[in-house]
């Protein structure tokens, strides 16, 4: 079956990962996730995946901390997430590497652009935790740097919304999706899909980028053989 995309990189926030509970690990919903991303394995594409904390730590619970200290509490988060999809993915029967830009070794491999590279074409799934590593970066930012580090030829950009609309359609009944639109507009517009310096990124490098619905695990499958999903920013 022909794909059009090779290799991906999905981003996950930790909010997708806890399912109804809204914090923690909901296990059903990573199964649900995983089995999506064995069929893409599956199929022939080379997946990278960049996981969130936000499920067990966000930077406005640290509002009274140190701000450094808090957002590396946040990346020990996305390491805990990174280890739960290692495990649901190898028990579907998929080589997995965990690689976080801060060094566990005990845990994970440290994060090295080659290495990474190397697995992906011998058909292992990895997982970056961690971010970039430094504070003041969200992992949204994290996701297009190793997309960028890595010649993903699209970022999978997994959401609790189907899309990106011109307001938040929980708040605002009127707001109007976009089937496709621009870097440039998303940044003029103030539109909360990525931080600014994540989306400036992506811009700059030429990633293209598709928001899509994680409610639906599924989708991701179907982006990958070509039906239009969701929002396809470029």
């Amino acid at each position: 079956m022909d794909i059009a995309y090779k290799r991906v990189l999905l981003k996950v926030s930790g909010e997708a990962l806890s399912g109804e509970r809204k914090n923690g690990i909901d296990v059903d919903t990573i199964g649900a996730i995983c089995d999506q991303i064995k069929v893409m394995v599956d199929l022939g594409v080379e997946v990278a995946i960049v996981v969130g904390g936000g499920n067990f730590w966000r930077g406005r619970y640290g509002h009274q901390m140190e701000r450094t200290t808090s957002d590396y509490m946040g990346m020990l988060a996305t390491t805990i997430n990174g280890l739960a999809l290692q495990d649901a993915i190898e028990a579907r029967g998929i080589c997995t590497r965990l690689q976080t830009a801060i060094e566990m070794r005990e845990i994970a491999e440290p994060y090295i652009k080659r290495k990474a590279t190397k697995h992906l074409e011998k058909g292992r799934v990895v997982i970056f935790a961690c971010g970039t590593g430094n504070p003041y970066f969200s992992t949204d930012t994290g996701a297009a740097l190793r997309a960028a580090e890595t010649d993903a030829e699209v970022i999978l950009l997994a959401k609790t919304i189907d899309g990106v609309y011109s307001a938040d359609p929980k708040e605002d009944p009127n707001a109007v999706k976009f089937d496709e639109i621009s870097y440039l507009d998303i940044l003029n517009k103030d539109l909360k899909v990525m931080d600014a310096t994540a989306t400036s990124l992506c811009k700059d490098n030429q990633i293209p980028l598709i928001v899509f619905g994680i409610d639906e695990p599924e989708n991701m499958v179907k982006i990958i053989k070509g039906e239009r999903i969701g929002t396809l920013v470029k």
